[in-house]
């Protein structure tokens, strides 16, 4: 069976059905804000198959509206931690030997429910992290995408074992990847659905084990996910789920030493610790750890391409994508001029309640990262030029919410904080270059290396930003998205330097292969 993406949207747009999707996505969300109005819902831990609730919880609060409790999560602890791996020890014994199809099998059940479930996952996400309608459900078609591609490359690798050419004739050799045992796998806020379930279904459809720790502020998806694999029959042990603090769960899970390997999304401080924790254990470590991820505007591009491109990459998502735009380059011929379309542009962009249909820009994750944003605003008016943006949205209901204008700030040192490090925020940092060597110069001029962009019609200067640009996943002239929106099976999202810790891809042929190790076996006649 061919893979193909999920794409919900723009598959019913192109079939004339635009509105059926606004429509079944509201009569969810709708439903899904009247149930926690209703009760407030205690959500469990998962360890062996069975429901555990800790000594200590915690409120969940949508980022859009704190008066809005998503649910009572749990405060994990690390005893729980260990309990939850013990199991999945257990789970590892039987579990690896399952024959490859069955596992392919559950997680393909687990997606037709995933299916049938999209715009009540999507409703999710929207009240547990801000997405706006459209960005949630590209959350869950990732999802169905990464189950979709991992179960096609199971089968068209045969379970990744092969017949090997004999040395001597009396000797048949059998050359396959078997799995580590049991692998943590620590969720980020900004794909609580598609990451965690990427993350997981290379974990266990290569017949390695799991247990999952949500990130603390969106754990709802990572809970809907585990309750969809049990749904779907995965075995009690193999899957289990322990949500809690970084510093006491996420800490237990890393250190712990029945874990064999780690799969982790998020920060680069972080990443770095978890590394360090597994390189005296020589245990496997698939991190992806955010970028500075710039795009190039030459004066041969077509502006109005490039703004949308700029744009959709900067701000969607209120930039809090690894992927994100937050460094820009354009040459000095049109800089004033894309300038000024960005900034006119910008402030038509709409900053609101996710929920609602026209909201492009929804909230930031939490009070800190707003708290972060006005901070940086500040250190930018000092070092350069705010051009629009630069505040806190606030006024009526969006006062109980998280919400910051899109920035545009240009006239900052190449060596300033803000073009250094990766902020998570609507901020966008820009400057003016003479030459294109220039521009790939300061382009590469981080410690990280994921997604980078140009905006130009001129062959030549293509071919030497793909010849020279030292990221993992580039674009040329993308109004879609100039440094984001990867899809899987098509563009293998990888990260080079600090923005990855294997330099291979998630959604590419090469991503399960890293949850095993080789083995072959000779026997003899």
């Amino acid at each position: 069976m061919t893979f193909k993406n999920e794409d919900t949207y723009h598959r019913l747009s192109v079939q004339g059905n635009g509105e059926s999707f606004h429509a079944a996505y509201e009569l969810a969300a709708g439903r899904l804000l009247e149930q926690i109005a209703e009760a407030e819902i205690d959500y469990p831990n998962h360890i062996d198959g069975k429901p555990r609730l800790s000594e200590a919880q915690y409120h969940d609060l949508s980022p859009g509206d704190e008066d809005l409790v998503v649910g009572l999560f749990q405060k994990g602890t690390a005893d729980e931690v260990g309990e939850a791996v013990r199991s999945s020890r257990e789970a590892f014994r039987w579990w690896s030997r399952e024959d490859w199809e069955e596992r392919v099998r559950i997680f393909e059940r687990a997606a037709d429910i995933m299916r049938r479930k999209k715009y009540e996952l999507a409703a999710a996400i929207t009240l547990d992290n801000g997405k706006n309608r459209f960005e949630a459900m590209a959350d869950v078609d990732e999802a169905l995408d990464f189950i979709g591609y991992y179960c096609s490359e199971m089968r068209r690798n045969n379970g990744f074992e092969r017949m090997s050419d004999p040395p001597y004739p009396e000797e048949d050799i059998t050359v396959s990847l078997r799995p580590y045992g049991t692998w943590a796998i620590i969720c980020p806020f900004n794909f609580p659905l598609a990451i965690t379930v990427g993350m997981t279904a290379g974990a266990l459809l290569t017949g390695n084990t799991a247990v999952l720790k949500p990130s603390s502020t969106a754990p709802l998806p990572v809970q809907q996910f585990y309750e969809i694999m049990f749904q779907a029959g995965i075995p009690d042990g193999a899957l289990n789920m322990i949500a809690g603090p970084g510093d006491e769960v996420g800490s237990a899970l890393v250190h712990h030493p029945g874990v064999d390997g780690v799969a982790f999304t998020g920060s680069l401080r972080v990443g770095r610790e978890i590394m360090a924790a597994a390189a005296g254990r020589q245990r496997p470590v698939i991190a992806e750890m955010g970028s500075k991820n710039p795009i190039i505007v030459t004066a041969e591009a077509d502006l109005e391409r490039a703004a949308r491109g700029v744009l959709s990459s900067a701000f969607g998502y209120a930039g809090q994508k690894c992927s994100a735009c937050s460094r820009l380059y354009a040459q000095d011929l049109i800089f004033e001029d894309l300038m000024a379309r960005l900034a006119e542009e910008a402030e038509g962009l709409r900053v609101g309640d996710p929920f609602e249909r026209d909201t492009f820009i929804g909230p930031v994750i939490t009070r800190r990262a707003l708290d972060n944003y006005l901070g940086w605003v500040r250190k930018a008016a000092e070092g350069g030029k705010v051009l629009t943006g630069g505040k806190r949205i606030g006024s009526g209901k969006l006062a109980r919410g998280h919400y910051a204008a899109p920035t545009i700030v240009t006239g900052l040192p190449e060596d300033h904080e803000l073009m250094r490090t990766e902020l998570f925020v609507p901020i966008l940092c820009a400057q003016s270059f003479s030459s294109l060597p220039e521009a790939l110069r300061k382009a590469n001029d981080t410690e990280f290396g994921l997604t980078a962009g140009i905006f130009s019609t001129n062959e030549a200067e293509l071919k030497y930003f793909f010849d020279n640009i030292e990221f993992g996943v580039v674009y040329a002239n993308r109004e879609r998205g100039g440094s984001t929106g990867a899809m899987v099976g098509g563009q293998a999202f990888a990260g080079w330097r600090a923005s990855g810790s294997t330099g291979k891809g998630t959604g590419s042929m090469h991503y399960l292969q890293q949850f095993m190790r080789e083995q072959s076996r000779t026997v003899c006649r």
